[in-house]
C-alpha cells in the first residue's frame, strides 16, 4: 500500500503549488507531486470504489467510485489530465464541464465524468 500524505503536508505542497503558479513560477517537482497525490488520495477518500482509474501522468492513478470491478487489461472507464488540471479541477479553481470542453481531460467510459465527486475539500 503506498504511503499516506499527511494532511498537513498536502496542505503545504498545494500551499507552494499555487504560490509559485500565482507568481508564473514552475512549481518544484516535489510539491507539485505531492500536492497531485494528495488530492488522488482525497478523491480516493471520498469516492472508493474500482469502476473508473483516474491518471494524472507521471505523478499517479487510482481506482474510484462504485461499480463493477475492473481486474485485467485497460480499465473501461478512465479518466487522465496533466498535474495543473487534475489540481484546478479538483479544488473547484475550474469546472470539470470547462476542463473537458477544452479538451484537458481525456474521459473514456460510461462512468469517466467526476462532475459528481469535485471538487474536494484539500
Amino acid at each position: 500500500m503506498a504511503r499516506r500524505i499527511d494532511i498537513v503536508d498536502g496542505r503545504s505542497a498545494l500551499a507552494a503549488v499555487r504560490s509559485a503558479d500565482a507568481a508564473g513560477e514552475k512549481p518544484p517537482r516535489t510539491d507539485l507531486a505531492t500536492a497531485v497525490r494528495y488530492l488522488l488520495q482525497l478523491l480516493d477518500e471520498k469516492a472508493p470504489g474500482n469502476s473508473v482509474e483516474v491518471r494524472v501522468p507521471p505523478f499517479g492513478a487510482v481506482q474510484v467510485i462504485q461499480g463493477p470491478r475492473h481486474t485485467r487489461g485497460t480499465p473501461p472507464n478512465v479518466v487522465e489530465m496533466d498535474a495543473a488540471t487534475w489540481i484546478a479541477v479538483s479544488t473547484g479553481e475550474e469546472a470539470w464541464a470547462d476542463a473537458a470542453t477544452a479538451g484537458r481531460i481525456h474521459a473514456s467510459g460510461t462512468r469517466a465524468d467526476l462532475l459528481g465527486v469535485l471538487p474536494l475539500r484539500p
